[in-house]
């Protein structure tokens, strides 16, 4: 991935090569890669309310604005999102539907957020008429959709198996995550995904939809060449079919949430093998697929 991003931002033109977009230096955290920013000004907005005692008040509320999506010449979708990396969004989301592959040239993006509208380029010529017309609204907030020819390939799907999730490395996690100043803490009405190493998040984003969440994780990987069969997905949504399918497109084995599973998430997750550990709060959580990975090494009632 050694091409050039275009980005246009209003009148503004900018020109920068993949590793400038990293939200912050390795030496900012020993940890994160890219992390939330309650701090940014466009994320939020100051609202004068009243408490439930009557008296008035001024709170954090999320923001959230439409971004419409353009693959080549075709419009493809419109999100409601907060606006903050729309060109992760934006490779994530064709990703995960199948319409950019994974050895794709990018030639250029080109964002212009003064209209709230992003178009991903490629060397390949894409026509995803008939596609279009199949999709299937999910569970997700904000309106997710998943088209048809996703679950075919998702059939295709297989995960390594040769990977384990220690007990020691979830709680490490689940306590970084919890711990982290955030959107959700600052603001709420947002979801968070984190993609994780062993205990060691790498990645944290957050969106009104917690599938913007995974598309903008998932644009990152493939922007940077980061594969998924030895990495931890973690989520604060429910465990859907939604949740599964992208995580196995993204190539990763393992699924965490603090929030509890729908049917057929667990279904789809035991048809391909995926490890599925939901409610997953303090020492406490719930595996109801690929419970083999899991080497518990560290007794629950230890601190």
């Amino acid at each position: 991935m050694e091409d050039l991003f275009i980005i246009r931002k209003g009148a503004c033109t900018l020109r920068r090569c993949p590793h400038i977009f990293r939200a912050m230096s390795a030496d900012d955290d020993d940890s994160f890669l890219i992390k939330p920013d309650p701090g940014d000004p466009r994320l939020t907005r100051k609202v004068e309310g009243v408490d439930q005692s009557g008296q008035a008040l001024i709170t954090s509320v999320t923001v959230e604005r439409p971004l419409t999506l353009f693959l080549n010449g075709q419009e493809i979708v419109t999100m409601m999102t907060i606006g903050d990396y729309p060109e992760y969004l934006a490779l994530g989301y064709l990703l995960n539907q199948n319409m950019l592959l994974h050895d794709d040239k990018i030639t250029a993006i080109d964002f212009d957020a003064d209209i709230d509208t992003i178009v991903v380029r490629t060397k390949r010529k894409t026509d995803y008429e008939e596609k279009l017309k199949k999709k299937t609204l999910t569970s997700g907030c904000a309106q997710g959709t998943v088209f048809g020819d996703v679950m075919e390939s998702f059939e295709k799907k297989t995960l390594p198996t040769d990977v384990e999730i220690r007990t020691s490395w979830l709680y490490a996690l689940i306590k970084r995550i919890n711990t982290q100043p955030s959107l959700y803490l600052e603001a709420g009405a947002i979801h968070g995904c984190a993609l994780a190493l062993g205990g060691k998040p790498l990645l944290y984003m957050e969106d009104v939809g917690r599938h913007n969440a995974v598309d903008k994780i998932a644009g990152y990987m493939f922007r940077e060449n980061m594969t998924g069969e030895d990495k931890i997905f973690y989520t604060t949504g429910r465990l859907t079919s939604e949740m599964v399918i992208k995580t196995v497109q993204m190539g990763i084995p393992i699924l965490v949430s603090r929030s509890g599973f729908t049917a057929w998430g667990v279904d789809l997750a035991r048809q391909v093998g995926l490890t599925l550990i939901g409610r997953a709060r303090g020492r406490r959580f719930i595996a109801l697929a690929g419970a083999e990975r899991i080497v518990h090494d560290v007794p629950i009632e230890d601190d």
